[in-house]
């Protein structure tokens, strides 16, 4: 029984440990500088940047791991994509109004949006192809 006791708590032990550093290595790992064509939103310009137009909206954090996993394919989606629709981003740290009135409650969170309304919400990490598909059937 005490050895069960010992081997479970080491166990514990060792994910906890490989769990801090993941998230530490995770921090210093830099961020890829974001494509061009994709919008950089804020408080300020995000009502304008998605008029007449249909916009892919991430909501992200820097300290986010899934988050960073997606902005290398956010931003092969961004170059794909045609004049017609758009990928932008917001930092819910930054922009803590935005993600109260949009409702995000957990990141990654991509909502689309057509003509400045809502027509999908998509959570977690996600494929280019599987993107790609949601927006060309709101295109």
């Amino acid at each position: 029984m005490i050895a069960t006791l010992i081997v479970l708590g080491v166990m514990v032990t060792l994910l906890l440990v490989a769990n801090i550093w993941a998230r530490i290595k995770i921090k210093k790992t830099p961020l890829p500088p974001d494509h061009p064509k994709v919008l950089q939103l804020t408080d300020a310009n995000f009502k304008n940047q998605l008029k007449n137009k249909l916009v892919l909206v991430d909501f992200w954090a820097e300290w986010c791991a899934p988050c960073r996993l997606m902005a290398p394919v956010l931003n092969q989606l961004a170059e794909e994509l045609g004049s017609d629709s758009f990928v932008g981003k917001v930092n819910i740290e930054r922009y803590p109004i935005l993600a109260r009135q949009y409702n995000i409650r957990s990141i990654p969170t991509l909502v689309l949006f057509k003509n400045g309304t809502e027509v999908e919400r998509i959570v977690g990490v996600k494929t280019k192809e599987f993107l790609l598909k949601r927006i060309n059937q709101h295109k």
